[in-house]
């Protein structure tokens, strides 16, 4: 007899951590379940590790570069795998909160095995089987490979196999310009390696605003970075001695001593009995609608497996608003209109929103556009951080629609254009919310109140604005 709960979660990550988290405070009683690792790619292999690295690699930058600030460091030198040990620490740390006895102590019970429907009401996990009023799929994405040829036979690192790196390779070849491969790239040139980073599109960072992408490829390269832009890959393989990978590339021939393939990501949907169901897929993910259900009706999907963005934070929003949907009267979107992203290259670039082109497809003439540089905000300047800007993209009636920052700490900096977007806030209502001084929020005022005065200056209402000045 299958054992009976209120809520099975199949997948521990960001989506499913939220989701059993958030079921429990109802007193619900939940399963989740999961293959791996409880944690997902997140702590173990993604957001966490990689963070914890930049960290590190931007402290060696720091100490390298010293002398600017007066101060004189000597014999300087890293050690990859005390460093690592100090990485794996972090996510240690991380995962302290998330242990199967975290979560029981939450009333969350954690089964440990491959999660299978043998029906719509019927899940096998290994030996066991369990039936649930609600299903909730969470099972995230995993590193896509492309068909290139020659990648089967040649050994190569993801963002999952990268932490398992006993030494810093001496030369890497990174083929893939997005988040992952420049932050990866930038943190292994300034631990020492030399990078070469190949990209098919004209640009690193492609969907981003042009001008954020600019900045990035300026910074990897003023790092030692080799970029090969317009570069699609043609091929790879090794040298003879088995020790020298090969990357064929827009025509040139890339040597490393390791390679990182950073191309992007899959949903996992294989293997979970999606047709038992009756629950429809594709390679992009599970079908479904608005509100995180699928087309069977108590069966629901959240996160990377679900398609759309990709991130951590989304896929636990997602989560959430997968159980308030499952649980309470009425429904509320799991596909928020301004979700935020970041990629914490040195410097950041955040965005939320339209960009300035996808405005202007958008809302035509009716765009309009707000640029402050860093340079002109003085923590910014004090912190020899002046490299960037604040961007914000707005209707003519000042409602925001799309926001970037690139620069220190620019995903904190953006949330205000988040918050904006998400509720309808004009440009006059930032400007009138007060930033404390020196911060890097401050821009944010800036930004909306110069946009604000040109609102009230110019054109019909700048005529009767002056006229009631007198």
């Amino acid at each position: 007899m299958p054992v009976p709960y209120d809520i099975a979660v199949i997948g521990a990550g960001s989506a499913g951590l939220t989701a059993a988290r958030f079921a429990a405070r109802f007193g619900k009683r939940v399963a989740l379940i999961e293959a791996n690792r409880v944690g997902g790619d997140c702590t173990w292999t993604g957001c966490v590790p990689s963070k914890a690295l930049l960290h590190a690699a931007k402290v060696a930058h720091t100490v390298r570069n010293a002398n600017r600030y007066g101060i004189t460091v000597r014999d300087q030198q890293v050690d990859f795998a005390a460093m690592m040990g100090w990485v794996k620490g972090a996510v240690e740390d991380v995962y302290s909160q998330e242990t199967p006895e975290t979560l029981l102590a939450d009333g969350i019970e954690v089964l440990k095995g491959r999660a299978e429907f043998r029906d719509a009401r019927t899940l096998a996990v290994d030996q066991r089987e369990i039936s649930a009023r609600h299903f909730l799929i969470c099972t995230g994405a995993a590193p896509f490979v492309p068909p290139i040829p020659g990648l089967e036979d040649t050994p190569y690192l993801t963002y999952e196999t990268f932490w398992d790196l006993q030494s810093l390779p001496d030369r890497l070849v990174v083929i893939g310009g997005g988040p992952i491969g420049c932050e990866l790239a930038q943190a292994c040139q300034r631990l020492g390696s030399r990078v070469t980073l190949v990209e098919a599109a004209d640009r690193v960072l492609p969907n981003d605003e042009p001008e954020a992408s600019h900045l990035v490829a300026q910074s990897l390269r003023r790092d030692g970075v080799c970029l090969r832009l317009s570069s699609p890959v043609e091929s790879v393989g090794r040298r003879g001695d088995g020790h020298c990978v090969m990357v064929s590339a827009g025509g040139k021939t890339i040597k490393g001593d390791a390679l990182l393939v950073a191309v992007g990501r899959r949903a996992r949907v294989d293997g979970l009995g999606l047709d038992t169901a009756g629950v429809e897929y594709s390679p992009r993910g599970i079908t479904v609608d608005d509100y995180l259900r699928t087309g069977v009706k108590h069966i629901y999907a959240a996160g990377d497996c679900a398609g759309g963005y990709q991130f951590t934070h989304y896929a636990g929003f997602q989560g959430a608003m997968a159980v308030r949907n499952m649980l309470l009267p009425g429904r509320s979107r799991g596909r928020p209109q301004y979700p935020p992203w970041a990629t914490f290259t040195d410097p950041e670039v955040a965005h939320t929103g339209y960009t300035e082109e996808q405005a202007r497809q958008q809302f035509g003439d009716k765009v309009r556009v707000s640029m402050l540089p860093m340079a002109h905000i003085d923590r910014a300047v004090t912190e020899n951080s002046a490299e960037g800007f604040v961007k914000v993209v707005r209707r003519s009636n000042g409602e925001t629609v799309g926001a970037t920052v690139v620069g220190q700490r620019a995903a904190e900096t953006l949330q205000a254009w988040t918050l904006a977007g998400d509720n309808g806030l004009k440009m006059a209502d930032v400007a009138r919310t007060m930033q404390a001084y020196p911060s890097l929020a401050t821009g944010n005022q800036q930004v909306a109140w110069e946009a604000y005065l040109e609102g009230l200056t110019t054109g019909s209402t700048g005529r009767v604005v002056r006229w009631l000045s007198g």
